[in-house]
């Protein structure tokens, strides 16, 4: 767990007030001793603080009892919400539904406007998976999304950010996450800010940053992610959208290899066809295609007998099970 400055948490405020009037309901998850919770308070935003450490949870209810109805604080833990389980959940584990219902906020249409912000600092243990795991939600619109776009806003390792918003042909940062993030959500990014910032509550009062080979990771990043409005516009649903992670997956596994090569592993016959019709060269590498181009790939690929293929569905069924 990391636990921000009082020098930090006022640039947080500055990043997430929304203008004068109003601010929309905000979920903040481990916010720790309160620092940045206070901050947002004072800028006139509500909260819901969900923390899962028991020793906060006196602090954070005393602030709560102060206020007349600006902070409200819940038992659990944003990162196993919704865990794969089945029967009764054990807290600080939580159910979407649950939490949702306590928070008081509906489900919205997804062209809607954003019916909840989230925030709070990702653990840097599994910070991958954790991005997989939301991403999945996103698409299949499920846990959080099944209640509209609900926008992130996370501070993240550098390294995941500059996979985030990488660009094709970039070797190290192109990848499968890159492509449907940036496919799914606008990813802004709002502040960089030092690990230095960050204090830490391990014994040894060390900072434990997460190491990086290939990719810098100097920084702490807070990033937005705002679900795209136009997302279930065209032939990707959320009941076809784990085939198309798959397909992305797949192109990406291999990425310096030419997707007509990947049309024809697929016993495609009109693989040839299909990129003069989409515009894409056909000897274009799998890392040099944007990703708006993987949506309409897939997309063309709907229309094509091979989705009706048995043996991709097992593929499919099998990808998922291991990201699960």
């Amino acid at each position: 767990r990391y636990i921000a400055c009082p020098r930090l948490a006022r640039t947080v405020q500055r990043c997430l007030k929304r203008g004068a009037g109003p601010q929309p309901l905000l979920l903040e998850f481990a916010p720790g001793p309160g620092i940045l919770t206070q901050t947002l308070l004072n800028a006139g935003i509500r909260v819901v603080a969900l923390e899962s450490n028991l020793a906060y949870l006196p602090n954070l209810k005393s602030l709560e009892n102060s206020l007349d109805g600006q902070l409200k604080v819940i038992y659990g833990d944003f990162c196993r919400l919704d865990p794969l389980v089945s029967g009764t959940l054990k807290p600080p584990a939580v159910s979407s539904d649950k939490l949702f219902e306590t928070m008081g906020v509906a489900a919205v249409p997804w062209r809607a406007d954003v019916p909840l912000r989230i925030f709070g600092i990702m653990p840097h243990t599994l910070e991958r998976n954790r991005l997989w795991r939301l991403l999945f939600s996103l698409y299949e619109c499920n846990s959080i999304y099944k209640y509209g776009r609900v926008e992130l806003n996370l501070f993240i390792s550098e390294r995941e950010y500059m996979v985030l918003k990488a660009k094709p042909g970039e070797a190290a940062a192109y990848q499968p996450l890159t492509v449907l993030w940036q496919i799914g959500c606008e990813v802004e990014l709002l502040h960089m800010e030092p690990w230095s910032s960050f204090a830490t509550n391990l014994k040894n009062g060390s900072l434990a940053v997460p190491k990086a080979k290939r990719l810098p990771n100097d920084h702490l990043c807070l990033v937005r992610l705002t679900p795209q409005r136009n997302l279930f516009t065209g032939g990707l649903k959320p009941t076809n959208a784990t085939t198309f992670i798959f397909m992305v997956k797949q192109c990406l596994a291999k990425p310096t290899s030419r997707l007509s090569d990947r049309l024809n592993s697929w016993s495609l016959d009109n693989g040839g066809e299909l990129l003069k019709a989409l515009e894409i060269p056909e000897n274009a590498a799998m890392r040099d295609l944007y990703p708006e181009d993987y949506k309409r790939l897939f997309e063309a690929l709907q229309n094509s007998s091979m989705f009706t293929e048995t043996w991709f569905y097992d593929e499919v069924s099998e990808s998922v099970r291991t990201l699960n």
